[in-house]
């Protein structure tokens, strides 16, 4: 494994993740949410989130989305590997992304979900690069903005390695 350097430690990450909670149960107050885990990378950051949320009615979703093979570089072409469990018809949900990089998966995404006839849908990132942004997302809840180096940890990876990282860090090249 490379070496790790450390962008947000752990501390700084649940504080904020926290914060993203009080925001959503302030717009939510009292209705039932479905946040849309984008697996893999999201799923840290959606628990965290859901479990912050204690005093809503959160259900969960799941979706994998994919335009990383592997490596570093994103291939371009996405690729649906997991669709939704239940319907989106008439409900609020939140779709819970760990980076929006180049913003090509969420725009595709986004869209996506919109077919599926939600009562809202909303966009929450825990990080955004927009040094990368090739595609225009507007995000409603964002964590942090990062440099553009390739961050891993708290759910994001390079080559499925550094999932676990309690911190967000980033690889040397």
């Amino acid at each position: 494994m490379k070496n790790v350097n450390v962008l947000i430690d752990e501390k700084k990450l649940q504080a904020r993740v926290k914060e993203i909670a009080d925001e959503i149960r302030k717009e939510y107050n009292g209705k039932t949410i479905t946040l849309i885990c984008i697996l893999k990378g999201s799923t840290f950051f959606t628990a965290d989130l859901a479990r912050y949320l204690y005093d809503q009615d959160v259900r969960l979703e799941f979706i994998r989305v994919s335009s990383y093979n592997e490596g570093t570089v994103s291939s371009g072409e996405i690729k649906m590997k997991l669709d939704l469990k239940d319907s989106l018809q008439g409900k609020d949900a939140i779709v819970v992304e760990d980076i929006i990089d180049t913003g090509r998966t969420l725009s595709y995404l986004i869209e996506y979900l919109k077919l599926k006839n939600p009562n809202s849908l909303k966009l929450c990132a825990l990080l955004t690069k927009p040094s990368r942004r090739v595609c225009k997302v507007d995000a409603d809840y964002i964590g942090f903005e990062v440099p553009d180096k390739f961050v891993v940890g708290y759910g994001l990876d390079c080559n499925e390695q550094y999932r676990n990282l309690p911190y967000i860090g980033y690889l040397e090249d």
